[in-house]
């Protein structure tokens, strides 16, 4: 039903629009009183799933990545659909609009979105509100940086949004590998990234961190980073986020060529490489979230296989609709009976 939905009417509609839609629906579901619960009852990963990471218990291994719910407004309505844990953001020290629309496009022969979104959010201190410490709903902050912030001011943002924001997230996540933000991914380089990851382990308190990296990024400078968070005692490594290269897709050539992030099925093979190059480097040293081209039931036992402790996706659920994350929950279950 859902495919035929998608290919019907919702590939015909603006791709943020339906993007919004979908995060009103959600909030609707979230303000009926016990009604997310219920649902996590029914569609939740169920028994044998369960994961112990970050000092934290996940009710399974997929988790829903950042991107989506980007204001923290409909996380335990989408934990109800199954996602062992939901990571928001990204946020930002201060509230900006983002890039001009359109910033969001479908790429379906590819199974792909690209996306040039710029970290649209209404900042940090907006967020707080709505991310409660009474939830029974495991939940990942996402932070990066202000676009008007100068590259030599970053570690000063990051440590705004990270002392409003850590004393409420069960994990924080310092994105420095968006391509939608000039001058982000520069952050990478362990010159610029040594100093603003030790900026903000001190405003953290006790909070896990974890840094998210690009799979644009060389193998040495993959290697440089893995041995930066061993340096500096970091809790783990999310990767992948969305790519820049554009190299064998099927898709329109006009959608291919915008700018911004490419996310989907295309970063399947460079995710998994960058993967199994950080759990060689790293051992059992580091919690490792691999993101990128999760699409089934086989993608999160691969990641699994090769290192991951948790998963993550968000184009996979664009493509398979809203009951994408229960039937793989569903699909590892029946592996665990047989």
């Amino acid at each position: 039903m859902y495919a035929l939905l998608f290919s019907q009417v919702l590939r015909r509609i603006d791709a943020e629009r339906v993007h919004h839609l979908t995060i009103r629906l959600l909030r609707a579901v979230q303000a009926v009183p016990g009604l997310p619960r219920l649902l996590r009852a029914l569609l939740g990963p169920g028994e044998g799933l369960k994961v112990k990471a970050l000092g934290l218990e996940f009710p399974g291994p997929l988790g829903l990545a950042a991107g989506f719910d980007k204001d923290a407004v409909a996380y335990e309505a989408l934990a109800g659909f199954g996602f062992g844990h939901v990571e928001v953001g990204t946020i930002t020290g201060e509230p900006q609009p983002g890039n001009p629309r359109p910033r969001l496009f479908r790429l379906p022969p590819d199974r792909a979105v690209v996306n040039r979104m710029g970290f649209n959010n209404r900042g940090a201190a907006d967020a707080v509100a709505r991310l409660r410490r009474d939830r029974d709903v495991v939940v990942g902050v996402n932070i990066g940086k202000t676009k008007v912030v100068p590259e030599e001011e970053a570690a000063s943002d990051y440590v705004k949004s990270t002392r409003l924001l850590a004393p409420l997230a069960d994990y924080l996540v310092v994105n420095v590998s968006s391509p939608n933000t000039p001058g982000l991914r520069n952050l990478q380089a362990v010159e610029h990234l040594r100093p603003l990851l030790r900026a903000v382990q001190e405003a953290k308190g006790d909070t896990p961190l974890l840094v998210k990296i690009a799979p644009d990024l060389a193998d040495e400078d993959v290697d440089a980073v893995a041995d930066l968070a061993l340096e500096l005692g970091l809790d783990g490594i999310i990767a992948t986020n969305t790519t820049i290269s554009r190299e064998g897709l099927r898709g329109d050539p006009a959608v291919a060529a915008e700018a911004g992030g490419l996310s989907g099925a295309p970063v399947k093979r460079r995710s998994v490489e960058v993967l199994k190059q950080l759990k060689a480097r790293t051992g059992d040293r580091l919690t490792l979230i691999s993101v990128g081209g999760i699409e089934t039931a086989d993608d999160v036992r691969e990641r699994m296989a090769a290192g991951a402790t948790l998963v993550q996706g968000y184009t996979g659920m664009i493509y398979g609709g809203p009951l994408w994350a229960y039937k793989i929950n569903r699909e590892l279950r029946r592996d665990l009976r047989r």
